[in-house]
């Protein structure tokens, strides 16, 4: 399954899993059943009002007008406006980024769309589909210029699996200032370490490195904390810390 790192505030790489062909074609036909209800109930509202007789052929042709161009750039401006995502995308939970895994540009944004006339327009459809299909990104003509492509919102990573858990607490208080002296691959070994405990309940495993992470720090652990409840502390001061230091 292909995917997309997404970097958080907290610095926590998430993976998102791309978007495949069935989750475009279900957004667009979604978005554009909208236009069509949208349209029927015009006329529907006309025919009832009797204003389809007073209204001259030209009133009539800029009307049109005005729904061909609000059809033709809803894409662009819903993405803009609403993080990469139309209607049909939000219900499916799927949205456009940039392929380094940040939110797409307004120029990203235009030039997907701008190529939707070769992927869709000029080839029936035909060139986008394949594109989408046979790409490692899932990714159509337009993405592929734009250095973007879809993923779906809900994360393939589990928080379980992440060795950064974000912080939610405002008003958290770090334990242990000079956590701030250790790194990021130190983080992730003692999720590791927590993580292999879980699976093999070797409690020795914690102590061991409880005991590393207390000495390298200078730190004893308080009273009435636990060796595994001290990782953890270290782990949530040290994305606390390092967040704020941003």
């Amino acid at each position: 399954m292909e995917t997309i790192k997404i970097n958080t505030s907290q610095h926590i790489e998430i993976d998102y899993p791309v978007a495949g062909l069935g989750e475009r074609v279900a957004a667009y036909l979604i978005d554009f059943g909208m236009f069509l209800i949208i349209y029927f109930f015009a006329l529907i509202a006309l025919a009832i009002t009797g204003l389809e007789n007073s209204l001259n052929n030209s009133t009539m042709v800029i009307l049109i007008v005005i729904f061909g161009i609000c059809y033709v750039f809803y894409d662009l401006l819903c993405e803009v406006a609403f993080n990469g995502q139309s209607l049909g995308k939000k219900l499916l939970k799927i949205k456009v980024v940039s392929l380094d895994g940040g939110q797409a540009s307004i120029g990203q944004y235009f030039m997907r769309w701008v190529f939707r006339i070769v992927d869709f327009s000029l080839t029936a459809n035909l060139l986008g589909f394949i594109s989408v299909a046979v790409s490692d990104k899932k990714q159509r003509i337009g993405d592929i210029v734009a250095g973007t492509t879809l993923i779906k919102t809900t994360p393939a990573t589990k928080m379980q699996h992440i060795a950064f858990h974000p912080v939610e607490d405002e008003e958290y208080t770090a334990t242990f200032e000079n956590v701030t002296i250790l790194n990021d691959r130190d983080i992730e070994l003692i999720h590791e370490v927590v993580q292999t405990y879980y699976i093999t309940r070797n409690a020795q495993l914690i102590y061991q490195m409880a005991a590393k992470v207390s000495g390298h720090l200078g730190a004893t652990i308080p009273e009435g904390m636990n060796e595994m409840q001290f990782l953890k502390t270290i782990s949530a001061d040290y994305i606390y810390l390092t967040s704020r230091a941003v």
